[in-house]
């Protein structure tokens, strides 16, 4: 459980095999964003950097101490940002895999909030069609808010605009209004998350 007044766990799942990205490029600044409005704790797992352990690993039990560790990272974060670009309409396979591997049952409830890159704003249209039904699966509550943001709207890796900007605003206003709700407007939302994950667990 985490403990009243502590910072906010957030771990991101980051789909992009290109280093630096413009997917992380968006994400960076979602966490910036969000660490303006509260304290946060990042953790950041790239998909594509999890080795041969990772990649050949058809079960649970198959994975090395590693890539365990980024599973459970993942599973017990009180906010996971799943970012990808899209490649061919969906997301990646190596960030489908990394969900192949995570347990059916530990991302029920939790708040999950969609984040994704492509070429034009055609591809926006993997978030609902693909994303959101995959988290769906597990049961997480994603985020109604989703960020998409298009190659045009960056210089290089830097996200430059204004709209997507706003966007990622009007994203994270929903993660602050669900943390209030779920902390039923205490002082100390992450504190109540902990117990509800703690419940659903059991």
């Amino acid at each position: 459980m985490t403990a009243a007044g502590t910072a906010l766990r957030v771990a991101v799942v980051n789909g992009s095999p290109n280093r630096p990205s413009k997917t992380m490029g968006l994400v960076d600044v979602v966490l910036a964003t969000l660490a303006e409005k509260m304290p946060i704790e990042t953790s950041r797992i790239d998909v594509y950097e999890l080795g041969p352990d990772f990649t050949q690993a058809v079960e649970r039990e198959q994975v090395a101490p590693a890539v365990e560790a980024a599973l459970r990272t993942a599973e017990n974060a009180d906010l996971l940002i799943a970012a990808i670009p899209v490649f061919r309409g969906s997301y990646p396979g190596i960030f489908k895999h990394f969900f192949d591997l995570v347990d059916q049952y530990a991302l029920a409830g939790k708040l999950v909030l969609l984040a994704a890159t492509g070429g034009g704003e055609h591809h926006a249209l993997v978030l609902e069609h693909a994303l959101r039904p995959l988290f769906g699966f597990f049961q997480a509550l994603t985020v109604p808010v989703a960020i998409f943001a298009t190659a045009a709207d960056f210089d290089g890796t830097t996200l430059l605009n204004p709209r997507v900007h706003g966007r990622i605003e009007m994203a994270l206003n929903d993660v602050a209004d669900l943390l209030r709700t779920r902390a039923g407007g205490s002082a100390h939302p992450v504190d109540t998350i902990g117990i509800q994950e703690a419940t659903l667990r059991t």
